[in-house]
């Protein structure tokens, strides 16, 4: 006896149905428990003050803008890049070219490499090749570059949100339509023109999502940072490029692995992942409003 297709279907959605409230549950279940750990030991002194008197006695606001800097030159990189690397597979390569081809699985395969590959990559290339190189050619040997600092720890995490930049900014692109394109070479403008005044702005929100994807990503890896920048104790915010830095998720892994006492440091832990998801949710949500505004002004 053959079942129903109406029941097959009432079954689909069920499965699939279910499927999305319980991730919606997992969320919120986490949310939950990180704010309910958390909030209780929140307060002015502990985000916006010092560790000056050690890890569990003073604010995590070094922290808190390590972060930020963090995440701000990371994006400055690997937005722009992927970007353009999208621009080039979609509008130059084609999809059969064998050039786009084997730049698409270089893309595929640096998605699918493990975070701490990365931070061993920056270690050996950005640290001692490029930074020891600098230190030779224009410091006499001091070393100034060729150590960890927050600018080899935003380009490696550049290099890690690069492939989920390329691939969402190449689909925007993709949704582009051929005739605005077209059009616009008919009227006599070049390639460059119609890229720069027709294709960008038409897929500028799907920029913008890479943006926030990459931010996401960024703000909560913890292995790429171990070796190239962050900082176990530095009450001192980063005045330099060359400057190392604390980091709020490095941080927790500090406090939950390195701690004497972890079961006495779990409210700070709760404390400062809920700030850490505030801060990952601020950038975003500023993205987003951005993105909507543009979406709403493109409309217009």
């Amino acid at each position: 006896m053959s079942i129903p297709k109406k029941w097959v279907g009432r079954g689909v959605a069920l499965v699939t149905g279910g499927s999305a409230i319980a991730t919606v549950l997992t969320v919120l279940a986490i949310m939950g428990i990180i704010v309910y750990g958390g909030i209780g030991h929140l307060s002015w002194d502990f985000i916006f003050g010092s560790p000056e008197k050690g890890m569990t006695e003073g604010g995590i606001y070094p922290a808190i803008m390590g972060t930020f800097f963090l995440v701000l030159l990371m994006s400055l990189v690997g937005v722009p890049v992927g970007t353009v690397t999208a621009i080039y597979l979609n509008e130059y390569v084609g999809q059969t070219s064998k050039v786009g081809r084997s730049i698409r699985f270089a893309v595929n395969t640096l998605a699918g490499i493990p975070s701490i590959v990365f931070g061993l990559f920056g270690l050996g290339f950005f640290i001692s090749f490029m930074g020891g190189g600098i230190d030779k050619a224009f410091n006499g040997g001091e070393l100034l570059w060729g150590q960890p600092n927050i600018l080899w720890a935003s380009l490696t995490m550049a290099l890690l949100t690069l492939p989920v930049v390329i691939v969402s900014v190449e689909e925007a692109i993709k949704s582009v339509p051929r005739e605005l394109r077209e059009g616009s070479l008919a009227l006599g403008a070049t390639r460059l023109e119609t890229i720069w005044k027709v294709v960008l702005p038409q897929s500028m929100t799907g920029i913008l999502t890479g943006a926030i994807l990459a931010i996401s990503r960024g703000a909560g890896e913890v292995a790429p940072i171990l070796f190239t920048g962050a900082a176990y104790f530095l009450p001192e915010l980063p005045d330099a490029l060359t400057d190392q830095f604390m980091e709020l998720g490095y941080h927790i892994y500090i406090m939950s692995t390195q701690s004497p006492d972890v079961e006495a440091t779990k409210p700070i832990q709760f404390a400062t992942t809920l700030v850490l998801l505030l801060l990952t949710f601020t950038l975003n949500f500023s993205a987003i409003f951005l993105r909507w505004h543009l979406r709403r002004r493109a409309i217009r």
